[in-house]
């Protein structure tokens, strides 16, 4: 699989920035900046992508080119697949970018952290480890993410056109994966508001009802950051995400059959 390799990218740069913030942090900070960063720029990889599968194995000359240049080329990706079609694999996208930049990230920051970039060719080594790892680990999100971007209409496709039918299209499993998918986005940045209303909720109050511990939401996110450390904001992130998803999808199941029966119910009354 070809692809850029994340020793090509930037590394955090020199022995001081390394000791600022924890590997934990880093790795929170640095995949959810590759992730906004991915929003932006996965058109272009949507249209480098096809531009690198056309002709594939094929002589110049001897094939169709419906993809030319780069504005040409997001012309009929947009042609062809509608403007959503240049944000096609994007859930892969930032799957892969969190995974593997968090890891490079992590690793290089611990490097830091142990004082091994300061030795001579540290520097070096720790972005060839971290970048290494990183591709590793990112790389069965990156497969994924190729062949999404792939696919379009049958006058246009370029490369061998794979079909992620892995799930029967009406199964409730579909359902289930869209769920927990969503649910990544949402426990990151909902999870932190249910640690400071968790907080709130279970102080102690005194006589006047006011709480002992924290002053309101403000005061509350600040304490945690001070005394806890800013990872404290995202305790329980491993349940809040896992019931997130079951329980969306459980509400809407519900839902939808509670109104069958109550049509029903109401069809046999008006009978």
């Amino acid at each position: 699989m070809a692809h850029a390799s994340p020793l090509t990218q930037a590394q955090p740069a020199g022995p001081e920035a390394e000791e600022t913030v924890p590997p934990a942090v880093d790795l929170v900070l640095g995949a959810s900046a590759c992730c906004l960063a991915c929003v932006f720029t996965n058109p272009l990889e949507v249209v480098k992508t096809r531009l690198q599968l056309q002709g594939e194995l094929q002589a110049r000359g001897t094939y169709p080119r419906p993809y030319r240049g780069l504005m040409s080329s997001v012309a009929a990706v947009a042609r062809a697949d509608g403007l959503r079609g240049l944000q096609k694999g994007l859930a892969a996208g930032l799957l892969y970018q969190g995974l593997m930049n968090g890891v490079r990230f992590y690793c290089y920051s611990l490097a830091g952290q142990a004082g091994l970039t300061q030795q001579p060719g540290g520097i070096v080594v720790a972005g060839a480890v971290a970048g290494a790892l990183g591709a590793f680990v990112g790389s069965p999100a990156y497969l994924v993410k190729t062949q999404l971007q792939a696919q379009t209409v049958a006058a246009m496709a370029v490369g061998h056109q794979h079909q992620h039918q892995w799930l029967p299209e009406d199964s409730w499993l579909v359902a289930l994966a869209g769920g927990m998918i969503s649910s990544i986005a949402v426990a990151a940045v909902m999870t932190p508001f249910d640690v400071v209303s968790t907080r709130l909720y279970n102080q102690p109050v005194d006589g006047a009802g006011r709480g002992q511990l924290y002053g309101g939401l403000a005061d509350c996110l600040a304490k945690i950051c001070q005394q806890e450390g800013p990872l404290a904001l995202y305790k329980g992130l491993g349940p809040a995400y896992l019931r997130l998803g079951p329980h969306t999808i459980l509400s809407m199941l519900f839902w939808d059959e509670l109104r069958k029966l109550a049509r029903r119910g109401a069809q046999h009354q008006g009978t």
